[in-house]
């Protein structure tokens, strides 16, 4: 009895891995949920990016149909749930926050068709004409991940599974995907404005290499490969966040610069896209701490 007394005081407690970039850790909390609270961020910055953008464009469009109103309300009450979410280090989910984040992907699934149809309508269908000046199918895509990482979120804070398959795998299988839609949305756009400047071409240089990692992680949560994925993702993170940078030298660059912000700023490159590659790395940074736990 006091060997093993002893032996459990030289060892010392069991440590827990570093759960990614963000210090959301504390002593006694599992890594659970630690890695859910900073997916919970990631949903709130995909879900702030879609409440921002969808102002903007909405009000462009004047709010001629009634249902524009629809996901500003619900992004914002994501945003919400998902702050609330950051701030509540128990491991455990909350009905609520998943219940408003069932609603985000259930408007983004809605919001997807509206913006097909608006698209599919128009005189030559798809076309990139259409693709261009259309509706945007990246900011209800953006709403969809949103709720699902969110949802993940809670269920990685739990250590439930969903769908029957760990919360860690899908949370990775999600971030890869989401990550590259959002290279594809930014390739059209970029593609529209001509790349007149080179940076335009970072968005489809990092962020395909760390998509692909993270992906080859989940399958095979091996040490070296799971350092590379976590480089590219941090780098991923960063374009994010240089990325509004970015933009809002674009909008400066146009006439009257940000005197003009009423008009720029609409119709200048969107400051709120750039972030969605920061919520989307953070939950991946999320899922490789989970990876490697599970491995080890």
């Amino acid at each position: 009895m006091r060997r093993a007394a002893v032996r459990m005081h030289v060892a010392g407690p069991k440590r827990l891995p570093r759960a990614s970039i963000l210090p959301f850790r504390a002593p006694g909390r599992r890594l659970e949920a630690a890695a859910g609270r900073q997916t919970n961020l990631a949903a709130a910055l995909l879900a702030l990016s879609v409440l921002a953008d969808s102002g903007v464009e909405h009000y462009r469009g004047s709010f001629r149909n009634k249902a524009m109103f629809v996901p500003l309300a619900v992004s914002a009450a994501t945003v919400a749930a998902s702050l609330l979410g950051v701030a509540d280090n128990r491991p455990r989910r909350h009905p609520g926050r998943d219940a408003i984040y069932a609603l985000a992907a259930l408007a983004g699934v809605v919001g997807l068709g509206f913006h097909g149809y608006n698209v599919a309508k128009r005189p030559g269908r798809l076309c990139w004409h259409n693709l261009f000046y259309g509706a945007p199918v990246g900011a209800p895509a953006a709403l969809i991940l949103s709720g699902l990482l969110g949802r993940l979120a809670e269920k990685t804070r739990a250590g439930e599974p969903l769908f029957g398959l760990p919360p860690e795998r899908l949370l990775a299988a999600a971030s890869a995907v989401g990550l590259a839609g959002t290279v594809g949305e930014a390739g059209l756009l970029h593609f529209r404005g001509a790349f007149q400047n080179p940076a335009m071409v970072l968005p489809l240089t990092g962020p395909p290499v760390a998509a692909a990692l993270l992906a080859a992680t989940a399958l095979v949560p091996a040490k070296p490969l799971a350092r590379l994925a976590r480089l590219w993702l941090k780098i991923t993170a960063g374009l994010g966040l240089a990325g509004v940078g970015f933009h809002a030298f674009g909008v400066s660059r146009a006439m009257g610069g940000w005197r003009n912000w009423r008009q720029n700023a609409i119709d200048g490159p969107p400051l709120p896209a750039p972030p969605s590659f920061t919520g989307l790395a953070l939950a991946g940074l999320a899922a490789l701490s989970l990876l490697l736990e599970e491995r080890e």
